[in-house]
């Protein structure tokens, strides 16, 4: 817990390492305004049927064995897989245990 303003940026933190009032604010991305009109295009011109058809044909090929279409749907549906290393995992598992030990 922080007890005095922090010394990042120009007092700008108070006590717990919270913005004070009055703080600006960093400068932000500044290509945010057209990611955004660029994203609400998008919006406008996908019906929530076009998804449908996009769906429908990507579970098609994922149905045919095409293995990238695989994947893409396994990946949006399930999430990203996590890269399992079974041998580091139980050594790391072995150094918990013997720190508890020890």
């Amino acid at each position: 817990m922080i007890d005095s303003p922090s010394p990042n940026g120009n007092d700008v933190r108070g006590s717990g390492g919270r913005f004070i009032k009055g703080n600006s604010g960093g400068p932000g991305n500044p290509h945010a305004q057209q990611v955004a009109k660029l994203r609400s295009a998008l919006l406008n011109s996908v019906t929530p049927d076009d998804l449908c058809q996009v769906m429908a044909a990507l579970l098609t090929h994922a149905k045919g064995g095409d293995v990238p279409s695989i994947k893409e749907l396994f990946q949006r549906l399930l999430g990203p897989a996590e890269s399992i290393d079974l041998l580091a995992r139980l050594d790391d598992l072995e150094q918990r245990i013997a720190a508890r030990e020890g």
